[in-house]
């Protein structure tokens, strides 16, 4: 303890703090020491404590110097490490995209892909019926469509899309600061450059590889198009749900207008979609779809797009409701289209601008027609579809239904379905057996026939003895008809057929009289409407003119030039005795008030199937009722529900219009069978066919026609060219044209 004052000074620990408290702990050291006094420490002098004092304020201004060190030091540090992690991460991120972008093509290569070909079809009278295709839609530019849809996609998608460079770093930054806050996924940093460029290129799997690439595609997008011509590319090709891809698919989809027509309130929804286009369809949850469409309202107020007061007018519109599917007749014919499509043009690989025949007024006429009868009694009556087709004396189809609704049903009845017509096969073998001589005025013996093992027996299982030919279609006899037929030759009957219209193949037995070959309606119908048009061919057609988008004609035909099927003098006892089956047979159901129509009931085995078939000077139309499975109705015939859905079709189609008559109805006296008395019914029990005389034969080996009738009035004197029937001689052909004007 002698030498504390040395041993003070010497004692020097360190807890890793300044020199300055060093100093501070020897003297406090030393006072301790020597007991706690003030004493000063031998050998030195009175003046220390006045270096302490010193030496304390040199200890502070150092410990304030230190201070202001620290934290700028911490700030430099803080950058300087900031800096050297950014160099890194800049070389880190360097090094990923030239590593992804190694991995693509060669930018040389870079080219935009074909936007998925849409074929366009349209009515008679330019009017939409439906887009066919991938996408479902045409291409518009920005100018065509409503100036509302880019403002709703930029508003709520990429606000910055006008300034950016392809990437918006801001963007980027505000949306992750969203999802960081907000704890989960509500805003997507992605631009709609970047977007077009994953759509366009890239799968949609997340990966880091593929945000790179999205990326550099986005860059290069935006150095070689232009803001417009991107955003363009962007809304013709994006999916908005429901199976539309493009703004001109999704307008349609939803509000069955074109893009070009969408006002506020459609655009803020078709908006909306592109955030979940499939969870926010109005055809699945209206609801939530319109929830998002005031959201892009809002965005779009607060980027200047639209006012307060539009979109308070915007609001109170009655929100959109969109079918679970496409529905309507008229898809039935865009079906049919696109299966002809390839058949006349070969594959499609642009976009196609197809016209048809169809008239869409007609169209919802028969949709309409069909759909009220099975509401009314289908249900009752077991009858669970029907379909309809309407055409012109030139085949043109004008109405088409293939079922009772497209939505539940995409299988067209009306062309695809092949069923037996029953008795409204009649009209061939009639015209078969006028060709050999009989006349309307023919008599027959309505009574028990066989022929072989077959008996034929009368709906009513009645026989009436003697009838003449027009009462015995008037009240479709099947007797009458088995004997014409074995008069005519199933043969010709089937020649007979086939010449007007039937392309189906067709058994040529005895029983065809009662039309057990099976046809589709469409061709049937075709078939009637030599009856209709003077005895030319209506060969059935829905396409009139594929064209490109550019105009350049790829098909057209006009089917104005058509063979002569039948000699004017059948064609008019046909119709005077078709016109019987309406004002006093099987018919009465589709008269017509102030039109003379003529038609006929078919009805098959055990009422599987009911169809009309009749026309007036206007329109031939065919209606078939039954049953997809086969499935019986009560009691159901062509003069019921079939008769009743033509009739109603038929008056709506009609408004309008003058009346005017059937081909050869006026001014005609009937004419008596000058020929041999015919076998008697009794000759048919032996089941001996050739108990009735083989018909004459043409050159084409066809039922030659006897050239004894008076032509009707108007007819100008017209016969058939040489392969239909006997050979004339004639050398001048009468043209359609002429037949409708008499000349």
């Amino acid at each position: 303890m002698a030498a504390s004052g040395k041993s003070g000074q010497r004692i020097e620990p360190s807890f890793g703090g300044n020199a300055e408290d060093d100093d501070d702990f020897r003297i406090e050291a030393s006072d301790r020491v020597t007991g706690g006094s003030r004493k000063p420490a031998r050998g030195k002098s009175a003046p220390a404590p006045k270096k302490k004092a010193q030496r304390s304020k040199r200890g502070g201004t150092r410990r304030g110097s230190v201070g202001g060190g620290g934290f700028i030091g911490l700030v430099r540090t803080l950058f300087y490490w900031c800096i050297v992690l950014g160099i890194w991460g800049a070389m880190g991120v360097g090094g990923l995209v030239l590593y992804y972008g190694a991995r693509m093509p060669s930018a040389e290569s870079w080219s935009i892909p074909e936007r998925p070909p849409n074929v366009k079809i349209l009515s008679v009278n330019g009017d939409i019926i439906a887009n066919r295709g991938t996408t479902g839609g045409e291409a518009l530019s920005l100018e065509n469509m409503s100036p509302y849809i880019p403002q709703a996609v930029i508003a709520i998608e990429d606000r910055r899309f006008y300034s950016h460079f392809g990437v918006d770093p801001l963007g980027l930054a505000r949306a992750m600061l969203t999802n960081v806050t907000t704890g989960r996924m509500v805003q997507g940093g992605s631009t709609l450059t970047q977007q077009l460029a994953k759509n366009l290129f890239l799968s949609p799997e997340r990966t880091l590889e593929r945000k790179v690439q999205e990326v550099l595609l986005a860059f290069w997008l935006e150095q070689k198009y232009s803001k417009d011509q991107i955003l363009a590319m962007y809304l013709n090709r994006v999916f908005y749900g429901s199976n539309a891809y493009g703004v001109e698919a999704a307008s349609r989809r939803y509000f069955n207008k074109s893009a070009r027509d969408v006002n506020l309130g459609e655009a803020a929804l078709l908006a909306g979609l592109l955030k979940a286009p499939s969870r926010l369809s109005p055809a699945r949850d209206p609801k939530a779809a319109e929830e998002r469409a005031q959201v892009v309202l809002g965005a779009m107020r607060e980027e200047g797009f639209v006012t307060d007061s539009e979109i308070k007018t915007a609001m109170s519109q009655t929100p959109t409701k969109a079918k679970s599917y496409w529905s309507g007749a008229e898809h039935y014919v865009a079906d049919m289209v696109m299966d002809q499509l390839p058949g006349m043009i070969g594959d499609v690989k642009e976009d196609l601008i197809v016209d048809t025949t169809i008239d869409l007024n007609l169209e919802k006429q028969a949709e309409e027609a069909i759909s009220a009868t099975l509401a009314g009694d289908g249900a009752k009556l077991d009858a669970s579809q029907a379909a309809l087709v309407s055409i012109d004396g030139t085949g043109a189809i004008r109405a088409l239904v293939g079922g009772k609704d497209y939505a539940e049903s995409q299988f067209d009845r009306a062309s695809k379905a092949k069923r037996q017509p029953g008795s409204a096969f009649k009209p061939f073998v009639y015209a078969a057996a006028l060709e050999i001589g009989r006349t309307p005025m023919s008599i027959r013996n309505d009574g028990p026939v066989r022929i072989g093992n077959w008996t034929p027996e009368n709906y009513d299982q009645k026989y009436r003895g003697e009838v003449t030919l027009a009462d015995a279609l008037a009240n479709s006899l099947n007797t009458i008809a088995a004997q014409l037929v074995m008069e005519v030759g199933p043969q010709n009957v089937v020649k007979v057929a086939h010449r007007l219209g039937i392309d189906s193949e067709m058994q040529a037995n005895a029983s065809i009289a009662l039309g057990t070959s099976e046809v589709s309606l469409v061709e049937l119908t075709s078939a009637y409407a030599p009856f209709m048009n003077g005895g030319f061919k209506a060969t059935p057609h829905v396409i009139r003119r594929i064209s490109k988008a550019d105009g350049t004609v790829l098909y057209e035909n006009t089917y104005d030039n058509p063979p002569r099927v039948l000699d004017p003098a059948i064609v008019s006892e046909m119709n005077q005795m078709m016109v019987r089956v309406l004002t006093n047979g099987t018919g009465k159901k589709a008269r017509l008030k102030g039109w003379e129509a003529a038609g006929k009931t078919g009805t098959t085995q055990s009422f599987r199937d009911a169809l009309f078939v009749g026309y007036t000077s206007n329109l031939t139309t065919g209606v078939w009722f039954g049953n997809d499975d086969g499935k019986s109705m009560k009691k159901v015939t062509g003069g019921g529900l079939p008769a009743k859905a033509w009739h109603d079709f038929m008056v709506a189609a009609h408004d309008g219009l003058s009346p005017s008559p059937l081909f050869g109805t006026t001014g005609v006296q009937p004419v008596f069978d000058d020929g041999g008395a015919p076998a008697a019914a009794g000759d048919m029990l032996s089941g001996d066919p050739n108990a009735f005389p083989e018909p004459p034969v043409g050159v084409d080996g066809s039922a030659a026609v006897q050239q004894t009738r008076p032509l009707p009035e108007g007819s100008g004197g017209m016969v058939p060219p040489a392969d239909v029937g006997e050979t004339t001689g004639a050398t001048k052909r009468t043209t359609l044209f002429d037949i409708l004007t008499g000349g």
